[in-house]
Parts: structure tokens; sequence; C-alpha cells
């Protein structure tokens, strides 16, 4: 190729940058967008997959053939798959997601919204307009790795009832035509997303792991990486262990399922006056911790009274004791490592799998985009990267050694 041709290349690349760059954000899908027939089907297939569900199920038990079904919807020109929709069902019970308020989300009259980040993924991204799920577009292959892993990925939120995973909460296919569409449904983990200051994808890594902050239109939606993330803290006080080993767990079940490429989503927001007060927040602490330890209690008893507030000094100093040594008190010793300690302070927040406060700020995490296994081309990729980026840090090494350094990132990065 000549030195004309490759420099028009590099000028055509840069234009398409630069086109994609201006698009950053999120934005309506009306009836003129590209994507609007394809969200309405969207809507009414998952509207109708909802009603499936049965209002009070005789038994949470799964058997094998949950975890396996498939069933096939007709509509008004296209078709729509649901896949283990009896396992996904009791997912979305164990996070107290009603089967009315995912039906009311999912299948609003309000349009969806689309959302183009700074991503390398080619995938398509969609937020229900109330913002609380996200639907994302997923290839054949990373469908068919996640369904032959979905006992185990289950098992593991069941067990881990605060695990930092992401909640995916279906997984679908839309056929019309030549359209042929595999997509996911998952919580947000940016929910409510008010007074965000800042959001960041962390993979751990040096190599592709800067973003320009400053985007160039109002409208844009910048999620910032590693290398913007350094020098600054997730500052959580007596919370960090929580988070570290919780980490610790989630990325031991992913070199379990050979998976790499996972990031950590996180987000924050200063915390309201009354919620940074420590006479409210001891009030809560023993109410809060009792929650946690105990996932089963009645929704109806995780709103807290404001009498609490009542209680003098003295009371507060021995809840907090209480609260401590059932949280933290034996994080030193013979019950250290059991998950049961391990578990966050649950505020009363409608999102609070993925809230967890620390002094000043409220922090949103997750781990997200857990569908990259480690083949015979990421094997290649890495073999290739290793003589590119010698000595530098890069993401696509072994499941093992991506656990390891992702874990070691949170350790450095809080306090």
């Amino acid at each position: 190729m000549s030195q004309r041709s490759r420099s028009s290349t590099r000028r055509r690349q840069w234009a398409g940058l630069m086109s994609r760059w201006t698009l950053l954000g999120v934005f309506e899908i009306d009836e003129a967008h590209e994507f609007y027939e394809l969200t309405c089907m969207m809507k009414t297939g998952l509207s109708t997959a909802a009603q499936h569900t049965p209002d009070d199920p005789a038994s949470n038990e799964l058997s094998s053939d949950d975890f396996t079904k498939e069933e096939t919807d007709i509509h008004e020109g296209f078709l729509m798959k649901t896949f283990a929709g009896p396992a996904f069902a009791n997912l979305r019970r164990s996070v107290n997601i009603s089967k009315e308020e995912y039906e009311t989300s999912l299948a609003s009259p309000e349009p969806y919204l689309q959302f183009i980040s700074n991503s390398k993924s080619k995938a398509d991204f969609f937020i229900t307009h109330d913002r609380r799920f996200f639907l994302k577009t997923q290839t054949k292959r990373e469908i068919h790795l996640f369904l032959s892993n979905l006992r185990m990925y289950t098992e593991h939120l069941h067990k881990y009832p605060h695990s930092l995973l992401v909640k995916i909460l279906g997984v679908h296919q839309i056929i019309s035509g030549e359209t042929k569409k595999y997509f996911i449904v998952m919580q947000s983990v940016f929910y409510p997303d008010v007074r965000v200051m800042a959001r960041y994808d962390i993979k751990g890594c040096e190599v592709g792991r800067w973003t320009d902050p400053t985007p160039k239109k109002e409208e844009a939606i910048v999620i910032l990486k590693d290398m913007n993330f350094e020098g600054q803290h997730i500052t959580l006080g007596e919370q960090r262990s929580w988070l570290v080993r919780q980490v610790e767990i989630d990325t031991a079940f992913l070199r379990m399922m050979n998976v790499l490429d996972y990031s950590l989503l996180l987000a924050h927001q200063p915390l309201h006056k009354d919620e940074v007060d420590r006479k409210h927040h001891l009030a809560s602490l023993v109410h809060r911790t009792t929650i946690s330890l105990d996932p089963n209690l009645p929704a109806h008893s995780r709103s807290f009274s404001s009498r609490s507030e009542e209680r003098d000094s003295h009371t507060l100093a021995s809840e907090r004791e209480t609260a401590e040594e059932i949280q933290f008190g034996h994080r030193h010793g013979a019950h250290s490592q059991d998950p049961q300690q391990n578990r966050r302070l649950l505020p009363d927040f409608r999102n609070p799998l993925h809230v967890i406060d620390g002094p000043h700020s409220r922090y949103l995490v997750g781990i997200i985009d857990i569908f990259t296994e480690y083949g015979f081309k990421k094997k290649l990729e890495n073999l290739w990267k290793r003589i590119k980026y010698p000595r530098r840090a890069f993401s696509t090494v072994s499941p093992s050694a991506y656990s390891l350094r992702f874990v070691q990132w949170v350790e450095k990065h809080t306090k």
C-alpha cells in the first residue's frame, strides 16, 4: 500500500472515530431511529414472556429442564425465543424484582433509550425509559457460553446474594426475516443515576485504558478507564474488607468459568447531608446489618422507622457495637473467610445489590461483561500482545492472571 493510500485510510478511520465520538450519550429511540422496529419487537415479546411467569410459584426448586427450556412466542411479523424462562424468573424473584415491575419497566409505552459509549464492543445497548434495565445484543457464541454456565451462575448468586456480578435477568432472541438478534436483559448497575459524578470501566490493566474525559457535547456520557482513575481511591472505611472479599469470591467464580476481560463498573455520588449525619447512620446500622445477614426478611421490614433517630447516644453506641460485632467482629479470626461475614450493610435504596456507602460518597459497583471465554483466539492474542507490549499490563491474559490482577487493583485503590 502506498503512503498516500495509508494516509487516506487513516483519515477515514479518524473521521469515523470523530463521528462516533459526537454521538456518545443516551438518545431516545423514536420512529425515525434505526432501531425503532427492533425495540418495538423487544417490548412486545418481553411483555408476553413476562406474562408466562406464574404469580405464585409452588416451589423455588428448579429442575434440569428449567435451565434448558426454550419457548417460542409467535407475534405479528416476528418470533421471540425465551431461553431458560423458569430459571430466570426464579432469579428475578431472588433479587426482589416482581413480575409486575419487570413487565411495567420493559413494556412501558415510553420508548427505549439507546446508549452509545466509547466501548470497543460491537454490541448494541438499550435502556428502559426509567433506566432500570439494560438490554444488550450478544453473539450466538456468547449466549451459548452463558447458558451452559447458567446453573452455576444462579447457584453463585443464591449462595452469595450480595454478589457484585451483573444480574442477568433474561436471555432472548428476536427472529424477523433476516434479522436474528440475541439479547440479554440485565439490571443496571447505575440505577438510579442521579448526581453521579463520574463513571469508570476498570479492567486492572494499562494498555488502552485511558479515555479523553472532555466530551464535545453536553449530553455525552463518557465512561472513563483505569488510567483515568490513577491517584484516586474508593473510600469505604470499615466496609473496605467486605468489598475486597466479595471481589475475591466473584472473580474466583469467573476464573472457574474460564472467562476474562470483565470489568468493574464504578460510579460515585456525594451523600446527602442527612446520609452523612452520624446519628442517622448509627440509628439504622443494626437494622441494615440484620437485613444483610438475613435476606429472607419480608420486604416491608426493610423500611426503618424514623423513630429510631430519637434514641439516645448511649443506645446508639451500644447498637453500633452489636452491629460491628455481627458484621466485622470476626474478620481477623477463624471466621474471616466465611462469606456470611462479608455481606455489606444494605442501605434503604432502590438498587441495594450494587450500592455501597462510604463515609462521604455512595458507590455504584458491579462486575460486567462476563461472556469472553479464554479460547484459542484469546490465547493467540495473548502471545501477540506479549510481543507488542513487553513488560506492560494488557487485558488479554489467562483467567487466573486476570482475576488475580483484578483483585490486586481493588486492594490498591480502596481504603
